[in-house]
């Protein structure tokens, strides 16, 4: 495996803590050591909260398409009803 990509697991492993405390602390090591690394972590820090975000945003509108589908067609009136019986 390339450096690159030896470095690419590295990061992912330490953001999403599968490496052990040993490795954790080289990696900080390094983090200090080296500045390039410092900015692909930040880097790849950021690229999962863009990921995050996408996955809620296409989790909401799946759930808002649900409801929709549940209160406003005809053949789930009865579920509605029921739902709205409770509050």
């Amino acid at each position: 495996m390339r450096t690159s990509l030896n470095d690419i697991k590295q990061i992912d492993d330490y953001l999403l803590k599968y490496a052990g405390e040993a490795d954790r602390a080289l990696f900080e090591a390094r983090l200090i050591l080296q500045p390039a690394l410092q900015e692909q972590l930040l880097w790849q820090q950021k690229t999962y909260a863009i990921i995050r975000q996408y996955c809620r945003r296409q989790l909401k509108a799946e759930i808002e398409s649900v409801h929709q589908q549940l209160f406003t067609e005809p053949e789930h009136s009865s579920f509605r009803r029921k739902i709205m019986s409770l509050f």
